[in-house]
């Protein structure tokens, strides 16, 4: 009698105790939520690695006089030619910049050669390092330069720029936020069909971001880890998407062990040892893989790691105890009007991903062969990838900054309005300059600050910004004043760095990614064979994915390039997520084989049983990264885009024909070396003259 009140009791306590375990914690963190979008770092310098020469530049500006300076360009312009009265009035708001504002130098107008355009290049260390002030900045130079009566004004130059990407960054946490719990509530609606159910594992998502947010700003504060706008909206996502995953995977088993248990805190009991090992499994490998990416020498991509993993822990440990507890305190009417009778079977339907199976075991070496030839003929598509992005073409909505810099490439041909910045040591300035000065494809070089030891230079090439004849300037200066101890940075030169080392983190990395998931695969599923068929089948799929990036991202949605880091981080991801629904199916296949199933009957019993669920988390996963799609940077929208597809492509091709035909046709061998791979042994019945204990033993 005292075992059943004790269980009863326990029954009652425990769920009250990790709901208010919870209440507390989001109290204490939720102020740390809230600072997290202060914390990101979106200057393309703050991306490369301490290495890099630009890095190297953008360190020595900060030590001269004043800081790192915000470089402005103002651009007036008309069609026909600009009047007198242009030039009287560029020149007049020339003068109310200089007069509200401390600028390193008076701006001198450079017109073009045919008089439609009149460029100042303005510079000031008044806002400092302060990203806050630099906005400020470059808003009141845009107030006071305006144009009227045909005359257009548009101010560019880096600090622009870095001002228009600070503005899109700002809004971007909440837009993605509220976007993505938008479409995820739609889904869950639909999936479940209940007014109450879909709240909870929303409101469960809803607190696991918050805690991520404020762990993600605990570890930069801790260890410094850089996050960006990029990484922050990534995380989002994942919080979301993988945490709805979980969800949806544990309210199923939930759902099924209701009818076997008449208590709910024993159904759930035996929901989370069933499924358990799945979803710890699946978080751990998308945490491995992104763990890997720490070995990048990007700091955005050695930060998106930890920044990450931060993501998935949370969105782990909300569903696998705040869920649960929620689930068991409401009780069974939480699934309303279906709710599962204790003792009650499931009414008979036939399941779409049974049929599915079934057709696919009728063929399985056509289908299998089929399926394997549609993702090599789609992965044929990167071939149309084009190169690396140009900072012009990074916003999908132009912006004033991006107005300018056009306006600039087409009018001054001849030279470079982006200028490079070359630092060099104050003994050897002098030589610096004039082999600057020397350097084929170089219009001007221009001395600037001096102190801390070195002199800054400024350099406009003859060559538009971030064309190959400007590379080629800035390999040819790198390659002749390193000799003098001279580093070359600037705009453009960041973007080469930044292709360099995202080149070198896909050679690093990949093979990490593979290693860790292969890893933990083997671990889980005991064989050799079955982990090394979910990862040649993810790769697949992340070709497959990218080639029909390649298809549209230039011909139908008119992107002017490839986001450097696209390949290496949807690997990432594609892999780790997409390993996410490989576990769910080969760890109910392996249950059911262990339990004595033949290999095509445990194939179709696992696709059957988990079909459905992974169809509903696919389909989730895909739409919180299709919601980046909407967002205004090129970036973001190729990655949102690749893993959005390819999520798809994995859950409705691999998943349930190439994987369950691959199966069927391994048979056995799946599982080897382990026990499973080997038949079960048959005992023989004795013959008349035999007695039973020889066969026995």
């Amino acid at each position: 009698m005292g075992a059943v009140r004790t269980r009863t009791g326990r029954r009652r306590a425990v769920p009250w105790v990790v709901a208010g375990l919870w209440i507390a914690a989001l109290v204490l963190l939720g102020p740390l939520a809230g600072k997290f979008a202060g914390i990101q770092q979106n200057r393309a310098v703050d991306y490369l690695p301490d290495s890099a020469d630009s890095t190297q530049v953008a360190r020595v500006q900060d030590e001269l006089p004043g800081g790192e300076s915000t470089d402005l360009v103002l651009v007036y312009h008309r069609g026909g030619g600009l009047t007198g009265a242009d030039r009287r009035t560029a020149g007049e708001q020339i003068a109310e910049v200089r007069g509200a504002y401390d600028l390193t130098a008076a701006p001198r107008g450079v017109p073009s050669a045919d008089g439609s355009t009149l460029m100042y290049p303005v510079s000031s260390t008044q806002p400092g390092q302060d990203e806050e002030a630099r906005d400020a900045f470059v808003d009141g130079v845009r107030d006071i330069a305006e144009g009227a009566g045909g005359l257009s004004v548009a101010v560019g130059g880096p600090g622009a720029l870095n001002t228009d990407m600070n503005k899109v960054f700002e809004t971007l946490d909440a837009t993605l936020l509220f976007a993505t719990l938008g479409v995820v509530t739609v889904l869950l609606v639909l999936i479940y069909r209940s007014p109450f159910l879909w709240l909870v594992p929303l409101a469960v998502a809803g607190v696991a971001a918050a805690v991520a947010m404020a762990a993600g700003y605990g570890l930069h504060e801790l260890s410094g880890v850089t996050v960006t706008g990029q990484s922050g909206g990534v995380m989002t996502v994942l919080v979301l998407g993988a945490g709805t995953d979980y969800a949806l995977l544990i309210v199923s088993r939930y759902r099924e062990e209701l009818r076997r248990h008449e208590h709910p805190y024993d159904a759930m009991r035996a929901a989370l040892r069933g499924c358990g090992p799945a979803v710890l499994a699946s978080s751990g490998t998308v945490a491995a893989g992104l763990l890997c990416l720490l070995a990048a020498d990007l700091n955005s991509s050695s930060g998106m790691g930890p920044v990450g993993v931060v993501g998935v822990l949370a969105a782990l440990v909300a569903m696998t105890t705040l869920l649960p507890a929620l689930l068991v305190l409401l009780g069974r009417r939480v699934f309303w009007p279906l709710i599962p009778a204790f003792g009650s079977e499931p009414k008979a339907r036939r399941s779409l991903f049974a049929a599915m199976g079934t057709s696919a075991t009728r063929r399985p070496g056509t289908v299998l062969v089929g399926g394997a030839l549609l993702l090599g003929a789609l992965s044929l598509g990167t071939l149309n990838l084009s190169g690396g992005i140009k900072q012009e073409d990074s916003f999908t909505e132009r912006p004033e900054s991006i107005t300018a810099m056009r306006t600039l490439a087409r009018e001054y041909p001849e030279r470079s309005s982006r200028p490079l910045i070359v630092i060099a040591p104050d003994g050897r300035a002098e030589a610096v300059l004039e082999r600057a000065r020397a350097a084929d494809g170089v219009a001007e070089a221009v001395p600037g600050r001096k102190g801390a030891g070195w002199t800054e230079i400024a350099v406009f090439a003859t060559a538009p910004p971030e064309t190959p004849a400007e590379t080629r300037t800035i390999e040819a200066l790198r390659a002749g004043l390193g000799r003098e101890g001279a580093y070359v940075g600037g705009p453009s030169a960041q973007q080469i760095d930044l292709a360099d080392s995202e080149a070198r983190d896909r050679k690093v990395i990949v093979p990490l990614v593979l290693a860790a998931v292969f890893a933990i695969l083997v671990g889980l599923l005991r064989s050799l064979v079955a982990p090394l068929l979910l990862l040649v089948a993810v790769v697949a799929v992340w070709g497959a994915a990218l080639g029909i990036g390649g298809l549209v991202f230039e011909p139908v949605f008119g992107f002017g390039g490839t986001d450097p880091g696209l390949g290496l981080l949807s690997f990432v991801f594609l892999v780790a997520l997409g390993v996410d629904y490989g576990i769910f199916l080969m760890h109910r296949m392996r249950e059911e084989s262990v339990r004595g199933a033949e290999p095509e009957a445990a194939a179709l019993t696992a696709l059957r049983t988990t079909g459905g669920v992974i169809a509903s988390a696919g389909v989730v996963l895909a739409a919180t990264f299709a919601v980046l799609t909407t967002l205004p940077m090129v970036a973001l929208v190729e990655l949102g885009f690749v893993i959005a597809v390819g999520v798809l492509l994995d859950t409705f091709l691999v998943r349930t024909y190439l994987v369950t035909t691959a199966s069927v046709l391994l048979r056995r061998r799946m599982w080897w070396p382990g026990r499973l791979s080997r038949a079960p042994r048959r005992i023989t019945p004795p013959t008349r003259d035999e007695p039973v204990s020889a066969h026995a033993s």
